[in-house]
Order: structure tokens, then C-alpha cells, then sequence
């Protein structure tokens, strides 16, 4: 057998991985691969991705995720006590950045989240270390056999949003909180068959 035969033999006998059936093409592939259901405790990553569901509101991840580095651009890499201090002169420039979702009252609440997001870190010594409390800091480990099983609200993203709001935070209903929590890792909600479901690795 010559060697591109037994490379054609070997490509068709690798197994392709299963995936949750909402990862499709590259962008989604590798976030479901990487970030999807993976615990995030760093601060500045837990405030971006607030800021990324909160502007997601209405459209896809997908749309968002491709908007993502021109966001970290703009948005000085989500240094909470940057976004903090953004000006109207600075909200009326990125309305006319072409790379973000330029929706006036999505920009001017992630102002507004920066700011509670930093008392909050000032009250509890870190943003993950409240977020976490909520599920006593181990992820809920969920066994979704198809995407009907899976919420897009919970008793405890209701609790997560209404605390949220009742700190000043904007853009943070119910169905965004559960997203979030799928994102940083809180909940994982992969399919049992998915090669990313814990039980797979």
C-alpha cells in the first residue's frame, strides 16, 4: 500500500468528534471546543463576557463572537475601571465603529455595568468571587440529551438577574444570566453525547 493510500485509510478511520448541534462553522466550533461550559474566574474575562450576552440580546453569538476582538479593541481589553470611565463624547465614537453592535443603549449600560461591576468586586474582594457563591463554586454539571433539554432560564438565573439588577446592573434579564452561566463555566449544559461533555473526557 503506498503512502497516500495509507493516508487516505488513516483520514477516513479518524473519528469525528460529536458536537452540541448548535457549533457550526469555525468561529462556533472552536468556542463550543474551548470556552463553552469551561470555568472562568478571572475577572476581566467574567466582565467581558457580561458585556458580550448583554449586547447579544436580540441577535446571535455567532454575530457577536465575530464582533469580539473589535469589542476587546474598543473597549480597552474590558478593564472594567476603563469602560468605567467612557464619556458620551466616547459612546457617540462607537456608534460609528462599524465593528461593534452599535445600539445606544447596549454601550451606554456597559458603562453603567463597569461601574457596578467594580463595587462589587470593592464589597466582595473579587466579581468571581460573588459569582461563584451561586453554585457554592463548583459548575453544575447538567446531562442534556438534546437541546430541548436544556432551559433558557433557571430559578437561580432569576435570582442571578434580579441581584444583578438590584446592584445597578442593566442588560442582565433572566435568559441573559443563563446564558452567562453557560459561558463561564457556572452551568455546563453539553449534550451527554458531546465529545465536551465531562463524562466524555
Amino acid at each position: 500500500m503506498g503512502r497516500q493510500e495509507v493516508s487516505e485509510v488513516l483520514a477516513v478511520a479518524e473519528p469525528v468528534a460529536i458536537r452540541c448541534p448548535w457549533a457550526k462553522g469555525d468561529l462556533m466550533i472552536a468556542y463550543h471546543d474551548h470556552e463553552w461550559g469551561r470555568p472562568v474566574h478571572e475577572d476581566i474575562r467574567l466582565f467581558e463576557l457580561l458585556i458580550l450576552e448583554g449586547a447579544q440580546a436580540g441577535l446571535s453569538w455567532q454575530c457577536v463572537l465575530g464582533k469580539r476582538e473589535a469589542y476587546r479593541k474598543a473597549f480597552a481589553g474590558f478593564v472594567p475601571q476603563v469602560v468605567a470611565g467612557f464619556s458620551a463624547k466616547k459612546i457617540e465614537r462607537l456608534m460609528k465603529n462599524h465593528g461593534l453592535i452599535r445600539n445606544r443603549l447596549k454601550l451606554k449600560s456597559s458603562v453603567q455595568n463597569a461601574k457596578a461591576f467594580i463595587c462589587l468586586q470593592k464589597e466582595f474582594g473579587s466579581f468571581d468571587e460573588w459569582l461563584w457563591s451561586y453554585v457554592d463554586g463548583l459548575p453544575r454539571i447538567n446531562r442534556p440529551h438534546s437541546p430541548r433539554d436544556i432551559p433558557a432560564r433557571t430559578a437561580l438565573s432569576d435570582r442571578l438577574s434580579n441581584d444583578l439588577r438590584s446592584r445597578g446592573f442593566n442588560f442582565v434579564g433572566s435568559t441573559i444570566c443563563y446564558s452567562f452561566m453557560q459561558a463561564t463555566g457556572m452551568v455546563n449544559d453539553h449534550l451527554v453525547g458531546c465529545h465536551c461533555h465531562p463524562i466524555n473526557l
